[in-house]
């Protein structure tokens, strides 16, 4: 589904992503893990085609070569990104957002009892108040509402690729659970693929990866099982990555 060659990423002239080598297949759970300032954001963010990044590389999604692409058309290509920090917009609900999103992506007009059941039915999957679907999106939301509500959007668009950048940030024992269950049953129901990026495991407890990936000084250092993770939380970072003379891709 998602292949990446030898990415190499800058901003500024600052070298973020150093020849990074990844690849998913439809349906596999994949986990980036690492300390901060590796460039685990940097690459969801140029998979979603942010431009203020210069790239090199490949980077392509069912053979296509999303480098090209901008933003909506990636998006519109079924890949989607669950921000670390989602921001708030002023005067758009949640409900003409996704609306006018799938109308877009469809290329047609939205049956809105349809849609409307769907939304309403997503929001009760997430224990989530109905009445914020027509406030303003994310205005006034904590931290963990505004995760919750990432997700009503995976829910409702329907991606093939999911990118979860710090989904479990912010977000209390309760709630991850809520945001997880939703998750796997999404993933379940729609054989997706999961990229996974994040500095503890907490969430891979509930989210279990086929494969863990750790990222340092911006490459792929060593890739393991769910077991690696484990590791991480017991031994640190320190003590699980190899030096990069010895990359594992």
């Amino acid at each position: 589904m998602l292949i990446i060659k030898n990415l190499k990423v800058s901003v500024l002239d600052k070298k973020i992503l150093k020849g990074l080598n990844l690849e998913i297949n439809d349906g596999e759970i994949h986990a980036i893990m690492g300390p901060n300032g590796t460039g685990k954001s940097t690459l969801s963010k140029v998979i979603m085609r942010d431009e203020n990044y210069s790239v090199d590389g490949i980077v392509k999604y069912n053979g296509e070569d999303i480098l090209k692409m901008t933003t909506d058309e990636v998006a519109r290509l079924g890949i989607f990104l669950a921000m670390q920090y989602p921001i708030s917009i002023e005067g758009v609900s949640n409900a003409d957002m996704l609306r006018t999103a799938l109308s877009i992506r469809e290329g047609k007009s939205i049956n809105l009892f349809k849609f409307v059941n769907e939304l309403e039915n997503a929001y009760d999957e997430l224990n989530f108040d109905k009445n914020t679907i027509h406030s303003s999106i994310n205005e006034g939301f904590s931290g963990g509402e505004r995760k919750k509500n990432e997700i009503i959007g995976m829910k409702m668009l329907k991606p093939s690729l999911i990118i979860l950048d710090e989904i479990d940030s912010g977000v209390d024992v309760d709630n991850l659970k809520i945001i997880s269950k939703n998750i796997l049953k999404y993933k379940k129901e729609s054989n997706a693929s999961l990229l996974i990026i994040t500095h503890y495991p907490h969430i891979l407890k509930y989210i279990k990866p086929d494969y863990v990936h750790i990222m340092n000084n911006g490459k792929i250092v060593k890739t393991g099982d769910y077991n690696l993770a484990l590791s991480i939380l017991e031994n640190g970072y320190e003590a699980s990555v190899v030096k990069e003379d010895n990359t594992c891709e």
